[in-house]
């Protein structure tokens, strides 16, 4: 049975098995979340990434897909990267966004990771509105399969941990 909690933090300082970091698909850091993941787990998150970039990934990583680098600095094993979709009012990207919560508890299992640490996936810069995307990262880590014991959603502001936490889990 998996535990679903929620807290009002920053991802960074998260003791867990592993971060997910809302990434963009070139996997060379960025702003928000990204950003902050970089910039805290310092240099071997962006070599792992090159790696990644040089190998499989050449085009980058595609919206709604998942792979694992090493933590660096931060108090994780790994940082499971996702790229979320860009929010549109006129095309229905949902299962995308969806798809980034199950991948990342794919590659999660994968790992052997038992505890997880979930951002607000697309609820930044890329525009999703904050209720709708809590819906759907909560129903879809509620309904997904998983060996991960504990996953937490942390939440950067009251207005992202009040949506987040107003969801049935």
């Amino acid at each position: 049975m998996t535990t679903i909690t929620f807290v009002r933090d920053d991802i960074t300082r998260q003791s867990v098995d592993a971060i997910v970091n809302a990434a963009n698909s070139s996997l060379l850091g960025g702003g928000g979340v990204d950003g902050a993941i970089h910039r805290r787990g310092g240099p071997e998150i962006l070599a792992d990434c090159r790696r990644l970039r040089a190998s499989h990934y050449g085009k980058g990583l595609a919206t709604g897909r998942a792979v694992a680098t090493t933590a660096g600095e931060l108090d994780a094993r790994w940082v499971i990267h996702t790229v979320g979709p860009v929010y549109s009012a006129t095309e229905d990207r949902s299962e995308l966004l969806a798809s980034c919560y199950r991948e990342s508890l794919r590659v999660a299992d994968e790992l052997g990771a038992r505890t997880v640490a979930f951002p607000a996936v697309s609820a930044g810069i890329y525009g999703w509105p904050m209720d709708d995307a809590a819906r759907i990262a909560v129903e879809t880590v509620r309904a997904t399969q998983t060996a991960v014991e504990k996953i937490t959603f942390v939440l950067f502001d009251k207005r992202a941990y009040d949506a987040f936490a107003a969801q049935p889990h």
